[in-house]
């Protein structure tokens, strides 16, 4: 399937370098942008192509990648008019938007996370529209070659982006602060990040095996520096702090 973006920013160039390193990626990887030659370093990088237009583009794709912003959706649907069938990862954007700007065409929504560059990615996609099943699956296949590709109910789409798409930043600010916590004792800045890195990539090991509690009882034991660790959390009110996090994400998505 050859794959064209329409859009060449963060998100596009992830998920680019995510296929281009893939088993089975697209057949071939297409690329257009508003006029800021980010298509043509992308095509270059990644062994792709570039089109001057999203005419062009809509022309030579067997499925386009809507990697706009939400705001222009309405601005591109009419040079993307041509295109054989759409995948939006536009946020905030639900499929009856899309179908309204693609009247007729098949069409799939999905939300990846960053973690798209390295084919760990969550993505979950709603059940889409106008499109056979062959088409489905083939979109699916290349989803999961990115990662881990769940199906849920279109209403929900907000909430996986709230705690996926959203989460690996907030992951990347808890590693921070826990390194930059190992500076303040004595450790080096790049030890103190490895080890880090290191102990939650261990830890997401482990949690496909066991439970959050079992994991949690396994280091703390009564009494013991894990658990004053722990207990500082909670004085902290570290659950409320999250929750806040994952509200504050869907009432800006919703608003």
């Amino acid at each position: 399937m050859k794959v064209g973006f329409a859009g060449a920013g963060t998100m596009a160039a992830a998920i680019s370098r995510g296929w281009a390193g893939a088993e089975a990626g697209p057949a071939s990887l297409i690329f257009t942008d508003a006029g800021s030659g980010r298509a043509q370093e992308l095509a270059s990088e990644f062994g792709g192509e570039a089109r001057d237009t999203l005419e062009e583009l809509a022309r030579d794709s067997d499925l386009v990648l809507l990697a706009v912003t939400p705001g222009a959706l309405e601005r591109v649907a009419k040079p993307l008019g041509e295109a054989r069938a759409i995948l939006s990862i536009l946020g905030a954007t639900p499929l009856e938007r899309l179908t309204s700007a693609f009247p007729g065409k098949p069409v799939m929504r999905a939300l990846p996370n960053i973690a798209v560059e390295v084919r760990r990615a969550v993505i979950g996609y709603a059940p889409p529209v106008e499109m056979d099943e062959g088409m489905r699956d083939e979109i699916v296949g290349l989803l999961e070659q990115l990662g881990l590709a769940v199906e849920v109910e279109e209403r929900l789409m907000d909430v996986v982006t709230a705690i996926s798409g959203c989460s690996p930043a907030y992951v990347a600010l808890v590693v921070e602060a826990l390194a930059d916590a190992g500076v303040r004792e004595g450790l080096d800045a790049r030890l103190a990040h490895d080890l880090v890195v290191e102990t939650f990539a261990g830890t997401a090991a482990l949690l496909r095996e066991h439970d959050t509690l079992a994991v949690r009882r396994a280091v703390a034991s009564p009494g013991g520096s894990t658990a004053a660790g722990l207990a500082a959390f909670e004085r902290g009110a570290e659950r409320a702090v999250i929750a806040d996090a994952v509200r504050a994400s869907l009432e800006r998505m919703r608003s």
